[in-house]
């Protein structure tokens, strides 16, 4: 199980999430403020830290930037903040996960495996795909697009490789969510979406005019060049 760190400054919340997951093995932190949390991040070096936006001292986006500049520990946003636009800058700002107040304790404690799995060493087994000009070796954590380095994050980087090594196929969004975030698909969720717009940046196109990244409309999303 995991060291998990709470940064939650309603004491009931924070109480009823470190019971739950005491409850399930794990060895939980607790702290009220943004400048505690740091403090323990540094201190406890924690496996996973749960961090609400809306803390007394710092904006939530705000520490996670400070934590940012000094871990790399995957972080889970818990708020009650539900607009796109809040769980884009969070996700920004570093965010691994964005999850919306209220939510269950088994939720929680699977987003928690989910972050975990994704934030370990690829399985040596994974084979190097290429397709259409792009190649990834999950090995060396490596990335290119017509021989040029593509700079993407870890969470990017298992996105694109779930697609290339499915070139051709049309994909969901619930399979995606299930098979690269590893967590249960909400009609709600938007991570998808998100990950798929910074791909696109960084691929160097747009929804509007897409080159290898086509969204098949209530469908899901293809990858490939046009035949």
């Amino acid at each position: 199980m995991a060291k998990v760190l709470i940064v939650e400054d309603d004491p009931t919340i924070r109480t009823g999430i470190l019971r739950a997951l005491s409850g399930r093995g794990h060895v939980v932190v607790p702290a009220g403020t943004a400048l505690e949390g740091l403090k323990l991040v540094v201190a406890e070096a924690p496996d996973v830290v749960l961090l609400d936006l809306g803390l007394p001292d710092l904006d939530g986006r705000e520490a996670l930037r400070m934590l940012r500049a000094v871990s790399q520990v995957p972080v889970i946003v818990v708020t009650a903040r539900r607009t796109e636009g809040e769980m884009v800058r969070a996700l920004d700002a570093g965010a691994d996960d964005y999850v919306v107040k209220p939510y269950g304790a088994d939720q929680i404690d699977a987003r928690i495996r989910a972050v975990l799995r994704r934030a370990a060493p690829a399985a040596p087994r994974d084979p190097a795909v290429e397709a259409d000009g792009v190649r990834i070796d999950p090995r060396a954590r490596t990335a290119t697009l017509d021989g040029r380095a593509l700079d993407l994050t870890p969470r990017e980087f298992d996105l694109l490789y779930y697609l290339v090594a499915r070139a051709g196929e049309v994909i969901g969004k619930r399979e995606l969510l299930t098979e690269v975030w590893q967590v249960a698909y909400t009609a709600a969720d938007k991570t998808v979406d998100v990950h798929l717009s910074w791909l696109r940046r960084k691929l160097g196109e747009t929804a509007q005019e897409p080159r290898l990244l086509h969204t098949v409309r209530r469908v899901g999303v293809r990858f490939g060049r046009p035949s």
